[in-house]
């Protein structure tokens, strides 16, 4: 077998800088060799009708897998060849190279090219003149209250109102559209409940909604905006008719020893109860917090380190996003097990994530950010702390060292953000409690 010298790419800016090529030469003669080889192994153990184990001549063994044992050589020989040009060059390749003959060829000797990506050379940039704000909010009691609020809030009940309707009042109604007169697909419904001033229905149609009584029917005009889903309602005014079967108000429970039972204090103990809210809280705080700063850090990273990226892990990140979105959709719903998932749709968000994984990566190694036993340990605690029992947990992730990649991957996130915040000009910022819950404490 012969090999020439890497040839690399000789092309415009706009293509590809991974992009290498490698000319390589795999004798005839090895893989005839190879290939006598084969079928003689082959021999040993072939079966034919009227032979005996072992005893197939070896012409009739040849006819019969000569083709794959040939095809399966010249693989071998082009996969070794390429490898021993790799080491020698010391290229680090990125995805699956793809080979092609070259006019070359003759009667000693196949030629081919290699045709591959390598991974970016680059040494990732300082940030110092970077700048970077870290939310803080410290948990109060006035917070504590806050999501307590949100926890009554999720059990209201609804009782009968006794009087006019008001926003925030459920209604069951019956009602029936006419346009010009004429009813119209979709704008008739029998005992149908709707919230008042809840935004499920047109404004017209909520407000008209508001006063109205139990047993009452009413008649209004509704107008439809110009950019309505359905064309043949858009841009016009229809007539609703509407009877009003139920007015009910919300009830928010009373925060009593029932209250707390119901959020898992079995004794009822508002104090207790308080205190794992608060627990509860500040845990949820702390993440999102980290999520605000995590999601700052890694902006900062990519943006100080322009590099460009394999296309074949680009294109592999990118269906693996399709089949994930895929798979959720069928969950979710399963009659949208097919609809057509493009991994075309995702091809910017995988470059940016495949670019973040190589900054990363070059990063923990060249600042020996390498995650530590107990940092594991310590994200371990965290997931399992939220379980009735934590140390059944620890044990599960600890029974099986696969288990343990979510968590080594956060502690090495951790160690990249806690580096950056080292290295850029941090300014802490206060943020709203509701601002950084996005209106659900719970």
């Amino acid at each position: 077998m012969e090999t020439t010298q890497d040839t690399p790419a000789t092309q415009p800016a706009e293509v590809n800088p991974l992009e290498r090529r490698l000319d390589m030469a795999v004798l005839h003669a090895d893989i005839e060799r190879e290939v006598g080889q084969q079928l003689k192994r082959i021999a040993k153990t072939a079966k034919l009708a009227g032979f005996r184990p072992g005893k197939v001549p070896l012409k009739m063994v040849e006819q019969m897998h000569g083709g794959q044992a040939r095809s399966e050589a010249l693989g071998a020989a082009i996969e070794k060849a390429f490898g021993q040009m790799v080491r020698e060059q010391k290229l680090r390749v990125a995805g699956q190279p793809r080979i092609e003959p070259k006019a070359g060829s003759n009667e000693s000797q196949m030629e081919f090219t290699a045709i591959f990506e390598v991974f970016p050379e680059f040494t990732v940039v300082e940030i110092a003149d970077r700048s970077i704000e870290k939310s803080v909010l410290p948990v109060t009691e006035a917070e504590v209250d806050k999501t307590i609020d949100v926890l009554r809030k999720q059990r209201t009940t609804y009782v009968p109102a006794g009087r006019p309707s008001e926003t925030g009042d459920r209604l069951v109604i019956d009602f029936t559209g006419r346009k010009d007169g004429e009813e119209f697909a979709g704008g008739k419904a029998t005992d149908y409940p709707v919230f008042v001033g809840g935004g499920m229905m047109l404004p017209d149609f909520e407000t008209a909604l508001v006063g109205v009584t139990a047993g009452q029917e009413k008649t209004f005009d509704v107008q439809f905006p110009d950019d309505y889903h359905a064309k043949d309602l858009a841009s016009n005014k229809v007539q609703f008719t509407v009877t009003v079967k139920s007015v009910e108000q919300p009830k928010l429970p009373e925060v009593d020893a029932e209250f707390a039972r119901a959020l898992g204090i079995a004794n009822g103990d508002l104090d207790k109860m308080r205190s794992e809210v608060r627990t509860n809280l500040e845990r949820e705080v702390t993440k999102r917090l980290r999520a605000r700063v995590k999601e700052q850090a890694m902006n900062i990273l990519v943006e100080a380190n322009p590099i460009a990226v394999p296309s074949a892990m680009v294109q592999a990140e990118a269906q693996q996003m399709a089949e994930n979105a895929l798979r959720d959709l069928k969950q979710r719903n399963p009659q949208m097990g097919n609809m057509p998932v493009e991994a075309s749709w995702f091809t910017d968000q995988a470059s940016r994530r495949v670019k973040l994984g190589l900054i990363v990566a070059e990063l923990v190694r060249a600042k020996d950010l390498h995650v530590k036993p107990e940092q594991v340990r310590a994200i371990v605690d965290e997931f399992a702390a939220t379980f009735e029992d934590p140390q059944e947990v620890v044990r599960w992730y600890y029974s099986q060292p696969d288990r343990l990649a979510e968590a080594e991957a956060l502690a090495m996130e951790n160690n990249v953000v806690e580096w950056v915040l080292a290295n850029a000009k941090v300014t802490e910022t206060p943020v709203a409690f509701d601002d950084l819950m996005g209106g659900n404490a719970a």
